[in-house]
């Protein structure tokens, strides 16, 4: 590999600063890949924890609803479940997590006398009472999951823009400059030893005269 620097003194000072500014700059961005990396494999588990208890939670719900319509006609069910009493808004806000803008999502249900069934219980069947407590459990939960899968995705996208920088540093600047710190090293031991010796032969040639 060719080098093109000028082999001066303040050259190799100004090279041996950016090699340590890189190599300090190296080590705080491989802590924050790790930190990162811990981060993101504990939400990627909490990931896998909310989907699957919302799976049950939407499986449950819906055998619910099947075993409510087979002990109550269609009509019934409709007219139980067709007008809700729970209104359900989620607001959106952020919180920092590293480097990144994580979102946070809060659902607020309104109170409403009876709770969230949209029906009295005297023509209804437990089953149905199930189904709706499950579905409107799996909201919650849904919700949590697409705050935490929206952090995934945002962790993993700064995790590879993080390990590409590290990178960068590891095998192409670092070794770079060590590179150009040796050859410049070299030049000036070279000319110092070219300076000594000139010096010795004049210093030889004023002995003789």
């Amino acid at each position: 590999m060719e080098i093109r620097v000028n082999p001066t003194r303040m050259e190799l000072l100004r090279l041996k600063k950016r090699h340590r500014v890189a190599v300090r700059g190296h080590k705080l961005l491989k802590d924050k890949f790790d930190e990162l990396m811990k981060d993101f494999m504990k939400l990627v588990d909490e990931n896998r924890r909310l989907r699957g208890q919302v799976e049950e939670e939407l499986a449950s719900s819906v055998r619910g609803f099947m075993m409510a319509r087979a002990v109550m006609s269609k009509e019934s069910v409709e007219q139980a479940i067709g007008f809700p009493k729970v209104k359900a808004e989620i607001t959106a806000g952020i919180k920092h997590l590293m480097s990144i803008e994580a979102p946070v999502f809060n659902l607020k249900e309104s109170d409403v006398k009876g709770g969230i069934y949209p029906y009295g219980f005297a023509q209804t069947s437990g089953e149905l009472d199930q189904s709706i407590r499950k579905l409107s459990d799996s909201l919650k939960s849904l919700i949590k999951l697409a705050e935490v899968e929206k952090t995934v995705e945002l962790l993993a996208g700064e995790i590879e823009k993080t390990r590409r920088r590290v990178n960068a540093l590891e095998y192409v600047l670092i070794p770079q400059l060590q590179e150009k710190i040796k050859f410049i090293t070299m030049k000036l031991d070279e000319n110092e030893r070219g300076n000594l010796t000139r010096l010795m032969k004049i210093k030889e040639m004023v002995r003789a005269k």
